[in-house]
């Protein structure tokens, strides 16, 4: 079995050339989402695939392999439903409106300009059904939206969580100097104290 650690986004960097001689594996969404998985490329051979985990592998990345060879991944066609808005009565606002209950529901989605596709669901479809959408059973390759579905999302999310924990430790920063600033201050305030009070002392003394 050869081993493959390393992917290489929609192959970026890579020559065309290269690219085109490369081997290619054919996968559906349920392995492509997963970051430990075996699969068999175009070449016969068997490839064990361990990524970071969290990664998802789209249409048009790039496996590299222990040895040093490509493997370009198609998105293989896959049952799923296509929700399109009615022409006759509908507008593309319909679309939107779908996207949000579905994700409401946190279903994978694949987002396009005049569709959006889900993997198959009858209480969803007839959901959409309910609420004047056509929802078309089909076998497409399917490529739900980024975020909790995608190494990008995830990427996403930790950037978004780093940039969230940048704020707090800022704000836990000011909280934490403005008692320090009233701590100064009260230094100082001793400290101008202090003259005042060895002056008392010197009178005394005198």
């Amino acid at each position: 079995m050869l081993t493959t650690s390393k992917l290489m986004p929609q192959g970026a960097g890579l020559a065309p050339v290269l690219l085109k001689r490369a081997a290619t594996v054919e996968l559906d969404w349920d392995v492509r989402q997963k970051s430990r998985f075996d699969a068999t490329d175009s070449q016969g051979r068997q490839l064990g695939v361990f990524l970071p985990r969290g990664t998802a592998v789209r249409g048009g990345d790039v496996l590299v392999a222990e040895d040093g060879s490509l493997v370009r991944v198609l998105a293989a066609p896959q049952d799923v439903l296509k929700i399109t808005h009615c022409t006759a009565h509908g507008t593309p606002f319909d679309l939107i409106r779908a996207a949000y209950h579905l994700g409401n529901r946190h279903v994978p989605i694949e987002l396009r300009p005049d569709h959006l596709k889900i993997e198959p669901d009858h209480v969803l479809a007839n959901m959409l059904r309910a609420m004047h959408l056509i929802v078309t059973p089909v076998a497409e390759a399917f490529e739900p939206e980024g975020g909790a579905y995608s190494a990008q999302g995830h990427a996403h999310g930790h950037a978004h969580h780093g940039h969230a924990g940048h704020e707090h430790h800022a704000h836990h920063e000011q909280e934490h100097d403005h008692p320090h600033g009233h701590g100064h201050a009260h230094q100082h305030g001793h400290g101008h104290g202090h003259p005042h009070h060895h002056d008392g002392q010197d009178q005394q003394q005198r």
